[in-house]
């Protein structure tokens, strides 16, 4: 009985159905980074648009267009098929990988993957429902009933570093510059593998960088056990535009959010499913 259930499930997961709407999911996911690029611009140079700087400000920023519930519905059912066929891929995939490690660290990413994917189409609903929220102001309130744990410091801290260890993650990928683990490369034309690997070495290392500042924004609320010092990607784009030439490196994070995008929804097209 179970197995049948199992094979149910992963049937749903991998179904042609669930796919094509995980495209599209890779689509919504690049417009919620070129929406917080584009924020992350206007910040730079002056203007006040902080709630954009996140990814629940940038799904509030678009629910606040023309059409916008409807383009939130529909990204809402992308993400969140993205995380079905994430969690799918953590449950039965890398089953071709012969190393163990390989396996565990593929399935490790794919579940993290699904909890990132269907947290952003959970936002997407809720703000489309109208009940939407700052995510540093989630931040800071779940920081704080942290914090009044027993060793709650510690686990704050703990946060922070695994946070600043998928940022540096995503460093190294950016360097490493390696997109055919997930791409069909025999598909891709070799100007569209140059333009690919381009946006996807800006984009996984800006996107690092700004991983690492929250990490490190976690870690110094925990050592002063200050829950207003925990801070979302808003936050870290705030304290890069604090730093000499911050307008300038804010501009450059902007640049590679945008790139980021870009190369998503690129994989909209060309990812391994």
């Amino acid at each position: 009985m179970v197995t049948d259930a199992e094979d149910a499930a992963e049937q749903v997961g991998e179904s042609a159905a669930v796919r094509w709407f995980a495209r599209g999911g890779l689509i919504a996911y690049g417009l919620v980074h070129l929406v917080i690029g584009w924020s992350a611009l206007r910040i730079a140079w002056g203007a006040p648009d902080r709630k954009g700087a996140d990814p629940s400000g940038a799904i509030t920023n678009l629910a606040d267009q023309p059409f916008g519930k409807g383009v939130l519905w529909c990204l809402a059912v992308g993400l969140l098929a993205l995380g079905l066929w994430q969690a799918s891929e953590a449950i039965w995939g890398a089953r071709g990988e012969e190393k163990v490690g390989q396996r565990v660290r593929k399935k490790v990413t794919s579940a993290a993957r699904a909890v990132v994917y269907v947290g952003l189409g959970g936002s997407a609903i809720s703000v489309a429902l109208g009940s939407g929220a700052s995510s540093s102001r989630s931040q800071q309130q779940a920081t704080s009933g942290v914090l009044a744990w027993p060793g709650g410091q510690v686990i704050v801290v703990i946060v922070g570093l695994v946070v600043v260890g998928v940022g540096v993650g995503m460093v190294v990928r950016g360097v490493k510059a390696s997109i055919g683990d997930e791409s069909d490369l025999a598909s891709m034309s070799p100007t569209t593998r140059r333009v690919m690997k381009g946006l996807g070495q800006v984009g996984y290392g800006t996107k690092g960088v700004a991983f690492c500042i929250v990490g490190g924004l976690l870690v110094y609320a925990a050592v002063t056990f200050d829950p207003r010092k925990a801070q979302g990607l808003d936050g870290a784009m705030q304290t890069i535009l604090e730093q000499p030439f911050g307008a300038f490196l804010l501009t450059v994070v902007a640049i590679g959010f945008v790139a980021f995008g870009l190369y998503s929804v690129l994989q909209a097209r060309f990812h391994r499913m």
